[in-house]
C-alpha cells in the first residue's frame, strides 16, 4: 500500500484544490483591481455579460466562471474545447433554449480552453452569444487576440487575469490549512507559496501532498520536490543581495557576474517582471544618454520576455543584461533630477514672462510671451534666452565625455559657453 492507494479506492475524493475552491467573491483571493471595479459590481448584481478569462493557469478563471453562475443563479455547463465538437454544442444550446423557455434561467457555458477552437466552432457560437441565448466565459492561457476570431472577441469582454501574489497564495495556503487541520511549518507555507509562482492549484496540490507525511515541514517538501528546491529565497535576504549583486554587476561592467545573477534569479523562479524592473531602471540609471539605445533595449525585452514567457524569456533577458554591462555608464541624469527636485522642495521660481502660455485671449495683456525667440528661428535652431525661474542658476545636468553623452555635453557646452 502507498500513500495514494487509499485516494485511489475513495471514488467521493476530491483534489484539495476542488475542496478549496470558493463558492463567492468574498473568499476569493487575488485579482483585486478587476473585482474592485465594474466586472465585480456587474458579478455582485448579477448582471454579467459574455467574457473571456486570460491569464496563466491557477489564477482562478474556472472559480471566477462558477461564481458568476452562483451569483446570477444561472445553470453552469462546461466544456473543454479540445474534447467537444459542433455536435456537443448544437445539443448544449438546445438545453439552454429550453431552460429559459420553460425556467427562465440563464446558462453559463464554460469553454476551457477556448483558443483551441477552430473557426467553424467558434462561429456557431456567434448568434447565440449575441442575443443571449446563451452566456460565454471562455477561459484561455493563450493571447485572446491571436487566437479567438474577430467576430467572437467583438461580442466578448476581454478580462486579463494576473498572475497570484505570494501573499495571496499564502492566504488560500492558510485557508486550506485551517480548514483541513493540516499540521504545517510556517517555513513550508512560504517555500509552497513562492515555488507555486501564481499558482492556486499547483500550491493546493504541493499543500495535499506534503500533508501525507503528516507533518508538512520543508524536509517534506525537500523530498517532495527534490532538485526543483534552490537556496534562491524570493522573500528573504538572499533575494536581495542577489537582486543587488545583478545591478552592480551591470553597472560594474562585468557581463559575466550580471548573467551569472540573473541565472540565479531564472532559477529561483523570480519573477520575470521584477527582473525586467532591475534592468530597465539600471539602463536609465546608470547608462543614460551614454548609449540612449539601452533603455530602448531594456524596455523591448521587458515587453518581450513578458510576451514569450520562460524558457524562451531568458535569451531576451540576457541580450539586454550584456547589452547593458557592455555600455558606456553615465547616471548624469539620474544625479540631474534628484538634483531639481531638491530644489524645487526648497523654492519653486516664478516661469519667466516670455516662456508662459499664450494660447488664451488676453494672454499678451499680461505680458506673457512677449520677447520670446523662436530658435528654429536661428542658425543651429539654437538663441540664447533665459529658460530658468529667476535667482535659479545652476547646472542641473553636466554630462561627462563618456559615449554619446560626449556629443550631448559638446553641443551643449558649445550653445550656453
Amino acid at each position: 500500500m502507498d500513500l495514494f492507494s487509499n485516494i485511489e479506492d475513495d471514488k467521493s475524493y476530491k483534489p484539495l484544490a476542488e475542496r478549496m475552491r470558493p463558492k463567492t467573491l468574498a473568499d476569493f483571493a487575488g485579482q483585486e483591481k478587476i473585482l474592485r471595479g465594474v466586472l465585480g459590481k456587474m458579478i455582485s448584481e448579477g448582471q454579467t455579460p459574455s467574457l473571456i478569462f486570460y491569464g496563466a493557469p491557477g489564477t482562478g478563471k474556472t472559480t471566477l466562471a462558477k461564481i458568476i453562475a452562483n451569483t446570477t443563479a444561472s445553470d453552469f455547463v462546461k466544456v473543454n474545447a479540445a474534447l467537444s465538437g459542433i455536435g456537443d454544442l448544437r445539443g448544449i444550446v438546445k438545453e439552454a433554449e429550453d431552460r429559459r423557455k420553460f425556467y427562465r434561467k440563464q446558462t453559463i457555458l464554460f469553454i476551457d480552453e477556448i483558443h483551441r477552437f477552430n473557426k467553424g466552432q467558434q462561429d456557431f457560437l456567434l448568434p447565440y452569444v449575441e442575443d443571449g441565448r446563451i452566456t460565454l466565459i471562455g477561459a484561455t492561457t493563450e493571447n485572446p487576440f491571436f487566437e479567438v476570431n474577430a467576430a467572437l472577441l467583438s461580442r466578448v469582454k476581454i478580462v486579463r487575469l494576473e498572475k497570484l501574489s505570494t501573499d495571496d497564495i499564502k492566504k488560500i495556503l492558510i485557508r486550506a490549512v485551517d480548514k483541513e487541520k493540516f499540521i504545517v511549518e510556517e517555513r513550508a507555507l512560504e517555500i509552497i507559496a513562492d515555488f507555486a509562482d501564481g499558482d492556486a492549484r499547483m500550491a493546493l496540490n504541493l499543500l495535499e501532498q506534503a500533508s501525507f507525511a503528516g507533518k508538512i515541514s520543508v524536509e517534506t517538501l525537500s523530498e517532495l520536490l527534490g532538485e526543483k528546491i534552490r537556496r534562491y529565497d524570493k522573500r528573504g535576504d538572499n533575494h536581495y543581495d542577489t537582486a543587488s549583486a545583478f545591478i552592480k554587476s551591470m553597472r560594474g561592467s562585468d557581463a559575466d557576474a550580471a548573467i551569472y545573477y540573473l541565472a540565479k534569479m531564472i532559477d529561483g523562479g523570480e519573477d520575470l517582471n521584477f527582473i525586467a524592473r532591475r534592468i530597465v531602471i539600471c539602463a536609465a540609471e546608470d547608462v543614460g544618454n551614454a548609449d540612449p539605445q539601452a533603455l530602448i533595449l531594456a524596455n523591448a525585452a521587458a515587453q518581450a520576455a513578458q510576451f514569450v514567457g520562460l524558457p524562451e524569456a531568458r535569451i531576451i533577458l540576457a541580450q539586454a543584461v550584456t547589452y547593458i554591462a557592455g555600455a558606456p555608464k553615465s547616471n548624469a541624469a539620474y544625479l540631474a533630477i534628484d538634483k531639481a527636485l531638491a530644489d524645487v522642495k526648497n523654492f519653486q521660481g516664478e516661469v519667466p514672462k516670455h516662456l508662459r502660455d499664450t494660447h488664451y485671449k488676453g494672454a499678451k495683456t499680461f505680458g506673457n510671451g512677449v520677447g520670446y525667440k523662436y530658435p528654429h528661428d536661428f542658425e543651429n535652431h539654437f538663441v540664447k534666452q533665459q529658460y530658468l525661474p529667476d535667482k535659479i542658476s545652476v547646472r542641473y545636468y553636466e554630462p561627462p565625455a563618456q559615449g554619446y553623452e560626449a556629443q550631448i555635453k559638446q553641443r551643449l557646452d558649445d550653445f550656453w559657453k
